[in-house]
């Protein structure tokens, strides 16, 4: 009997053994407990401090705003900016900032620590003037509405029997065809378009000085752009009423006589950075002076009379289609003055 009774009184109960062992388990709840305070403190302290004037956004560089609404956007976005901070801003706001200006068709953010933003805004210029009942409004090349047209900027121009609303698409195929083609113009030769319309030859591009460019269609516009600049690079259009580039890969320039130029054509990129410099180049061309020798300098044997064969229904002394007629046509009248005019 005094040996379990020794036993008993030298093993605790159960529930006395548990409340022995809780002190062993205090210093990790503890550690636990003050951890998990240090982390909220902390969280909070970072949530106050991102949005604090400490990091304040103070200084805005806007980038790639121009033209006749450059000051209104970059109010906008300032205004905007201003109201965040450089470790928490939104783009999404500063895209709806600016959202009543169509001519933002993009725009990215960046931030430096602690008060500079950076905006960098991708516009869409506008590519031509359209008209209707006496309104004017600049629209871009995929059709959207942009507003007042630019005045400082010569574009073709388009009339139509509505006006859509600013920021609103233009809609008819034939009117869209035209626009994509004016969108892929090298920006030298866009300032010398005078209007777009469907003849006898398909989709007619009309320059300043009268020179008519047959597209056929709005297929490949930048393939037969390309093919233009190497017509008036290589011969100009002195004497020529037209420069066929149906077949982009072989041009031909033709005049009233009936007298057809052709040659296989070389690759000119409409981006490349050196048609910027070629303005001066394809304004004399387009203007009727000759620049360098003929094109048909560097043609392969045969390629003229292939050429003059292939474009027959345009060589065969056929006169140019008069811009009235063809507009009629088209069911669309063509301006004849640039909008800066």
């Amino acid at each position: 009997m005094e040996s379990v009774l020794a036993a008993r009184l030298r093993r605790p109960p159960a529930i006395l053994q548990s409340t022995l062992r809780l002190p062993l388990r205090r210093p990790r709840t503890r550690t636990l407990l003050i951890a998990l305070a240090v982390a909220v403190v902390l969280g909070g302290g970072f949530m106050l401090f991102r949005g604090s004037s400490l990091v304040a956004v103070e200084q805005v560089r806007i980038s790639g705003v121009g033209g006749a609404q450059a000051a209104a956007v970059s109010e906008a976005l300032e205004t905007a900016a201003k109201r965040m901070s450089t470790m928490e801003y939104s783009v999404s706001e500063l895209r709806a900032a600016v959202a009543r200006y169509p001519v933002v068709r993009s725009l990215t953010a960046s931030t430096s620590f602690p008060h500079r933003m950076t905006i960098v805004v991708s516009e869409q210029p506008p590519v031509a003037v359209l008209s209707a009942a006496g309104a004017r409004a600049a629209v871009a090349a995929d059709g959207v509405v942009l507003g007042t047209p630019p005045a400082s900027t010569a574009l073709p121009a388009l009339s139509t029997s509505v006006l859509p609303a600013v920021g609103t698409h233009v809609s008819g195929g034939r009117l869209r065809s035209y626009l994509g083609v004016l969108g892929a113009a090298p920006a030298p030769l866009l300032g010398l378009v005078s209007g777009v319309y469907t003849g006898q030859q398909g989709l007619t591009v009309k320059m300043a000085n009268g020179l008519l460019v047959y597209f056929g269609d709005a297929s490949r516009p930048h393939a037969k752009w390309d093919a233009l600049v190497t017509v008036l690079i290589a011969q100009g259009t002195q004497g020529a009423s037209y420069v066929d580039v149906r077949m982009p890969e072989r041009p031909a320039a033709g005049v009233p006589g009936g007298a057809v130029t052709s040659s296989e054509s070389t690759q000119v990129s409409a981006s490349d950075p050196t048609s910027a410099a070629l303005a001066a180049s394809l304004a004399r061309a387009v203007n009727g002076e000759a620049t360098t020798s003929s094109l048909t300098s560097g043609a392969e044997p045969g390629a003229t009379e292939g050429a003059a064969s292939s474009f027959s229904s345009s060589s065969q002394g056929s006169t140019a289609p008069t811009e009235e007629g063809a507009a009629a046509e088209a069911g669309e009248s063509v301006g004849s003055t640039p909008a800066g005019g």
